[in-house]
C-alpha cells in the first residue's frame, strides 16, 4: 500500500490541485496523493486546470474536499500550501511528516486576462519545482532502504 500525501489550502481550488495533480503525475508510482481544503470553495479554478493542461497534467475531474474526509485515513505526510490551511490543520491518523510551503493564491491575481494566466503559471511552475524535488527526495529514500 502507497503511503497517503495529502495536500491542503483553505479553499482546495487551485494550488493544493496543481500540487496533487503535479505529485501525482511525478510519483503516482510511490504515493496515493489527494488534496482537500479547510473552507472548500466548491469547485477547481479554470485557469488552474488551464495552467496544468498546458503541460499534460489533467486536473479536470478534481473536485473540492474538506480535509474532514481524511480524518478516518492513514494519512502519512501532510503538506499545507498556504497558511490558513497551516494553521487549521489537525493531526490525521498515523501522520508521520508535516511540511508547510507556502504559495502565492493565483485566484487573487489582478489585471489582464494574460495577466492572471501569467501568474497561474508562475505558481503551477514554483510548486512543480518544490513537488517534483519532493518526489526525487521521496525515491531517493526508498532506495537507501
Amino acid at each position: 500500500m502507497k503511503p497517503l500525501v495529502l495536500i491542503l489550502c483553505t479553499g482546495n481550488s487551485c494550488r493544493s490541485h496543481l500540487a496533487e495533480g503535479i505529485l501525482r503525475s511525478v510519483a503516482g508510482d510511490i504515493l496515493e496523493v489527494a488534496s482537500a481544503g479547510s473552507k472548500p470553495a466548491g469547485y477547481v479554478h479554470p485557469l488552474g486546470i488551464a495552467a496544468m493542461q498546458e503541460i499534460g497534467i489533467d486536473i479536470s475531474s478534481h473536485h473540492s474536499k474538506h480535509m474532514n474526509e481524511f480524518l478516518d485515513r492513514k494519512v502519512e505526510t501532510v503538506i499545507t500550501v498556504c497558511g490558513n490551511a497551516d494553521q487549521a490543520c489537525p493531526l490525521f491518523p498515523g501522520q508521520l511528516n508535516r511540511h508547510h510551503w507556502p504559495f502565492d493564491d493565483p485566484a487573487h491575481a489582478t489585471g489582464t486576462d494574460a495577466e492572471i494566466l501569467a501568474v497561474f503559471r508562475r505558481v503551477r511552475d514554483e510548486i512543480k519545482a518544490v513537488f517534483t524535488a519532493y518526489a526525487d527526495g521521496r525515491r531517493d529514500q526508498m532506495k537507501q532502504r
